[in-house]
């Protein structure tokens, strides 16, 4: 009757730490569900200010569609990683970084929210990421990250996709694994390219 009796609250006792188990797990995978829709939502409203701004700049005509869509990549001097400079880049820098770090800040999980042409071109990053070169290789690829060219696979599927937007895993060239949210960015029912913000879960 004893052994019996232990048995049952054995079985009691591990089928309460499958259904605890079960539970946490279901929280868990509905949490992470909500956060990447989280990402999605921040990531439309960065592309609406983006694009309100470029827009700003194009009826001002201190940039002209043509040089907004230039893909002439030039590159600059003396960077490892390789930068580029186009037509346009130092135009948007001032306008789009406060719009890009604005968000970034929205949540501890981000690592990056950038703009980014159909080619994968990075013309302005976070302010965190957009530190000076050094002679450090390593550290340039960690901190000095605007005006590269991310054309990597997962950085041209974010870059060309036209669909509402695209969820990716991405190895990111910094040895982090993470989740890469990107939305469309069409100016004057021409597709430029994307906004893509990177996180954890």
């Amino acid at each position: 009757m004893i052994k019996n009796n232990i048995k049952f609250l054995l079985f009691v006792s591990l089928a309460s730490l499958l259904l605890q188990s079960s539970i946490a797990l279901s929280a868990e995978k509905e949490g992470s569900a909500d956060f990447d829709l989280k990402v999605r939502e921040m990531a439309l409203a960065c592309r609406e200010e983006v694009i309100k701004e470029l827009q700003t700049l194009l009826a001002a005509k201190r940039l002209t569609v043509a040089q907004l869509f230039d893909t002439f990549y030039i590159p600059i001097a003396n960077t490892i990683p390789q930068k580029f400079t186009t037509q346009y880049d130092k135009i948007i820098d001032p306008v789009l970084k406060p719009i890009l770090d604005k968000y970034l800040v929205k949540d501890n999980r981000l690592l990056f929210v950038v703009a980014v042409d159909k080619n994968g071109y990075l013309p302005t990053h976070n302010s965190k990421y957009s530190l000076p070169q050094t002679s450090d290789p390593d550290y340039n690829t960690k901190y000095s990250r605007e005006k590269r060219l991310f054309n990597d696979r997962t950085g041209l599927a974010a870059a060309k996709n036209t669909q509402p937007f695209l969820l990716q895993k991405y190895s990111r060239d910094t040895g982090e694994e993470l989740f890469d949210v990107s939305v469309p960015i069409v100016i004057d029912d021409k597709h430029w390219g994307a906004i893509r913000i990177g996180y954890t879960k």
